[in-house]
């Protein structure tokens, strides 16, 4: 067996951290609504760090340091699931979030918003987009 299919088809965790220079993508995904709620990355210690708190902990890209998800806001997103993807480069958090919302951003009333992608592309326009979540 080759190491493409042996990392395809092992039950064993074997995340490859090197592949992007250390950092993994992943999806933040509500666990009962499905709706993705942000795309943040984890080196291997907010990996660890999420696996041992329970809660959603991230690399900072733009601070460069471990972030937990909630930790100044309030709206803590609550570990339920852990899904990686085939090539175990890239991650899927199913979450409880413990708050408002998930993004960093207010609406016009401001107000957490819920979900990082709140904003649609207008397909007739392509490059506009349409009125985002008030």
């Amino acid at each position: 067996m080759n190491f493409k299919m042996n990392i395809e088809e092992t039950q064993k965790l074997a995340l490859n951290f090197e592949k992007r220079g250390g950092l993994l993508p992943v999806i933040v995904q509500d666990r009962q609504t499905k709706e993705i709620l942000m795309l943040g990355y984890a080196n291997r210690a907010a990996f660890e760090e999420t696996v041992n708190t329970g809660l959603a902990t991230f690399w900072s890209t733009s601070r460069q340091e471990l972030w937990i998800k909630g930790k100044t806001s309030g709206d803590y997103l609550k570990i339920q699931e852990i899904r990686t993807d085939c090539d175990q480069d890239a991650l899927v958090y199913l979450v409880t979030p413990q708050g408002v919302g998930a993004c960093h951003t207010k609406n016009s009333q401001g107000q957490t918003r819920k979900s990082c992608f709140y904003r649609k592309l207008n397909q007739e326009k392509k490059l506009d987009f349409l009125e985002g979540e008030k």
